[in-house]
């Protein structure tokens, strides 16, 4: 038997998948899904927890949009066991940043069934609800368009070489068919495939088009994503380059909260250690004859550097909740992708796969400690 069965969309690319995880309910397979929903007011589409199969008709997982990151809220549901299963509908940077918490014991996957969503790339929240109130199908518009309108996809999508999730049970895979005609369901883990024949789906080979549409895609993105990290480290390779990205920051700390591999129970930057009194800023002032307030931006965004470019896991989330578009992602995946190289870690590659800095092997890093084997 195959891995994939098609579903037929007739151009209503919802309809298949409404009716694939009803049966998922019904049958008992789980006991609901978590998946992105349309919500009733300004075109809004967010993760919902649907235990009711008639609630299903709203779903909508391909709609280039995610108004927040799903792993945290992935992590708040299992972090503590239920014993009920339920499936959850992740993109491939979410899935990755979930498994990462899954290490640091912040969620759990016993009792999931993982669900990979194909990913084009997203809008920004704002862009999105603009596209939607112009196209009520928009979501299968997008897909028909298989990336082609790469300049108004986020940055981070445009530089993601990573479209498709691995560590699943299932995928819903939108990319190398006509998704107007048809969409398939690929099993990929043993869970995956139990589910898969409890449905009684029918297995076939991949669409003739996937791999290459993928290697296309993956391709194109990461020609993007060298130019346009490269012309950023050139820009900030100095600590007055630095400073002048990080100029708009106002220590929101949007980015940290956004930031779905961001763990720390308790952060430093809201802690004593950071609230100085008025005496310091005066003195620091006197020093230099001026302080920019709110100090510590530029401290800030070097310690999450140093702190998060093992994990990253390239959403872009943190650019995207920035109120003064600063860079965010840029910055930190153009440390990630040296960090990431020189630890040969790849975020969300493998739940067996020791986090750096969190194992440590013999002989690690011998060029920098001068040991000798």
């Amino acid at each position: 038997m195959g891995q994939f069965a098609a579903l037929e969309t007739n151009g209503q690319i919802n309809k298949p998948i409404q009716q694939l995880l009803a049966q998922m309910i019904e049958k008992e397979l789980v006991s609901g899904v978590m998946i992105p929903a349309r919500q009733p007011f300004q075109h809004v589409v967010m993760q919902t927890l649907i235990t009711d199969p008639a609630q299903l008709d709203a779903i909508d997982p391909f709609a280039p949009v995610v108004s927040t990151s799903s792993a945290k809220v992935v992590s708040s549901l299992t972090h503590r066991p239920s014993g009920r299963r339920f499936a959850v509908a992740l993109r491939s940077c979410e899935v990755r940043a979930f498994l990462e918490l899954v290490k640091l014991h912040q969620g759990s996957t016993d009792d999931l069934v993982l669900i990979g969503i194909d990913c084009l790339g997203r809008y920004e929240n704002r862009d999105f609800r603009a596209a939607a109130e112009e196209d009520e199908d928009l979501a299968l518009t997008f897909l028909k368009k298989n990336g082609a309108d790469d300049e108004k996809l986020a940055a981070a999508c445009r530089g993601c070489t990573r479209p498709v999730a691995d560590v699943v049970d299932l995928r819903l895979c939108a990319i190398g068919d006509d998704p107007a005609s048809k969409i398939h369901l690929e099993w990929v883990s043993e869970q995956g495939k139990e589910v898969f024949e409890a449905l009684g789906l029918e297995g076939g080979d991949a669409p003739a088009g996937r791999k290459a549409a993928v290697e296309a895609l993956v391709k194109r993105h990461g020609e993007f994503r060298d130019k346009h990290l490269g012309e950023f480290a050139e820009r900030t390779k100095d600590i007055a380059g630095l400073a002048e990205v990080v100029a708009p920051c106002i220590n929101c700390y949007n980015c940290r909260v956004a930031c779905p591999v961001c763990y720390c129970k308790e952060c430093v930057f809201v802690t004593d250690a950071m609230r100085h009194d008025g005496e310091q800023y005066l003195k620091w002032s006197q020093k230099k004859g001026n302080i920019k307030l709110p100090a510590d931006t530029v401290f800030y965004h070097l310690t999450r550097m140093v702190h998060m470019s093992t994990l990253c896991v390239g959403c872009g989330q943190c650019s995207s909740a920035c109120p003064n578009d600063v860079p965010v992602w840029e910055l930190l995946s153009s440390v990630a992708d040296r960090t990431q190289a020189r630890f040969d870690y790849l975020p969300g590659r493998s739940l067996e796969e020791g986090q750096p800095l969190a194992v440590f092997f013999d002989g690690e890093f011998d060029d920098v400690t001068g040991q000798y084997k």
